[in-house]
């Protein structure tokens, strides 16, 4: 096919996707024509529409769409879209129609690719690459699978000799990569809609760590068996790069960090939770091996303020404390809600959580409802069905995952009912959780919570 510089329009199908809107505003950047379709208007659509790109949310053949020309307009398009009228309009009619990861792995083929997966971490960790990529003033450019709060996006380019890539594990995208380093975080059963049990979702993450072609490139958390030989980190415990001697002090955590070589003290980082003290591990871990010195990875380590929906806190006047965060898996839910606990042990825990797939919530019950029972109360939305038709997954609702919660306190309600709903409980803390669209509730919630209406 032709290399990607030669077209001059690009049409995402799908553009509201935390993946494909940061390859959509790559594009932009470097002078496309960018336009697309999204089934829902979001925060993030809204963005994309006020950086000048065209976004449509109906599926139909509009004139613009008819006034495309095959020879120079690449259609990408996102797995979890299966069938659109607009899709199989450009199939129909000679378009260069690719997936979302062949046109990430095109876009970074060339480059001195940095990729990060796992089920769990991956984009906290990657955005954090991203961010000391920066501090060190690399020439690079970041594909992120979420909002990073110091780029204030998922895309930030700084050169093209380096790329940091979220390597996603859905629909096997990760294997379009070509990394020349690597991290991977964690190898937990998920998608088991795409790799049917936890052996073959294992299998892929060998596949994508075979890639990498020189061992010290590759960065695997101790205890991941990956099939070949690799770096590991880990915290609090011996490993080729580990962090250990932790401390809180305030909302601020103190660590040291050891390698063969080296030992550098008291680094400092302001994201709560062992688990992201263990992503940073990682990170430091990389970006040391490819000869970026310890007071530059403070400072950026000091610096780093998180992704969007990845344990995002507030402290009201009122007392009260919210944390929105964006997991969806059991192991992630229990991540949140251990620090949480770890936090503000004494304090009254409201969460609101929102089920991401039927598919998902079916896997895992036994661990959703075991995670959700260390909240005081629990109000659980309806299912996000996202890419899932509800009919295909019978008996399979919020109901179903309600009865298995082991708690006194707890209801399912819509998203709509959920605000009026919070207003009236009794709380310290509230949780809203969720990868579907329970984060229309933040911009309310925080309103409210601001207010000097509300009780102590």
């Amino acid at each position: 096919m032709k290399p990607l510089n030669t077209y001059q329009n690009f049409y995402f199908i799908g553009i509201g996707g935390i993946g494909m809107s940061a390859i959509a505003r790559y594009f932009k950047s470097i002078g496309g024509n960018v336009l697309g379709y999204d089934k829902t208007e979001t925060k993030l659509t809204s963005a994309l529409i006020s950086e000048g790109i065209d976004i449509v949310f109906k599926d139909e053949i509009t004139p613009k769409i008819k006034s495309l020309d095959p020879e120079n307009t690449l259609v990408i398009y996102t797995p979890a879209i299966k069938k659109l009228d607009i899709l199989n309009y450009f199939d129909e009619n000679g378009f260069m129609v690719l997936k979302r990861a062949k046109v990430l792995g095109m876009i970074t083929e060339n480059t001195n690719c940095i990729a990060v997966a796992g089920t769990h971490g991956k984009t906290t960790t990657s955005s954090l690459v991203a961010h000391l990529c920066k501090e060190a003033n690399l020439p690079f450019s970041c594909f992120l699978g979420g909002i990073a709060e110091n780029f204030k996006s998922n895309f930030h380019f700084n050169g093209s000799e380096i790329s940091v890539v979220e390597a996603d594990e859905y629909d096997r995208s990760f294997l379009n990569l070509s990394p020349d380093w690597a991290i991977v975080t964690s190898i937990d059963a998920d998608h088991l809609d795409i790799y049917g049990d936890k052996a073959t979702i294992e299998k892929g993450f060998r596949d994508f760590a075979n890639l990498v072609p020189e061992n010290n490139h590759l960065f695997i958390r101790k205890g991941i068996e990956i099939g070949r030989n690799a770096k590991t980190y880990a915290v609090n415990e011996e490993a080729d790069f580990y962090s250990n001697n932790i401390r809180e002090m305030g909302d601020k955590i103190y660590f040291d960090f050891h390698s063969a070589n080296a030992v550098a003290l008291d680094f400092v980082w302001e994201i709560p939770g062992i688990h992201n003290v263990e992503n940073a591990t990682a990170a430091i871990a990389l970006l040391n091996s490819m000869g970026v010195g310890f007071e530059t990875l403070k400072r950026g380590i000091a610096d780093f303020k998180g992704i969007k929906r990845r344990y995002t806190k507030h402290h009201f006047e009122n007392g009260k404390i919210y944390i929105d965060d964006y997991a969806h898996h059991p192991t992630e839910l229990n991540a949140v809600i251990g620090s949480i606990k770890h936090f503000y042990p004494e304090k009254k825990l409201l969460v609101a959580f929102q089920p991401h797939l039927f598919s998902r919530t079916r896997d895992f019950a036994e661990g959703f409802a075991e995670s959700l029972e260390q909240a005081d109360e629990l109000i659980l939305l309806d299912i996000y069905p996202a890419r899932e038709l509800q009919e295909n997954f019978e008996g399979i609702t919020s109901k179903w995952l309600l009865d298995q919660v082991k708690s006194a306190k707890k209801e399912v309600s819509t998203l709509e009912d959920a605000f009026d709903k919070i207003q009236e409980k009794d709380f310290d803390v509230l949780l809203t959780v969720g990868a579907g669209n329970i984060d229309t509730l933040y911009d309310e919630i925080v309103k409210w919570l601001s207010s000097s209406m509300i009780k102590k």
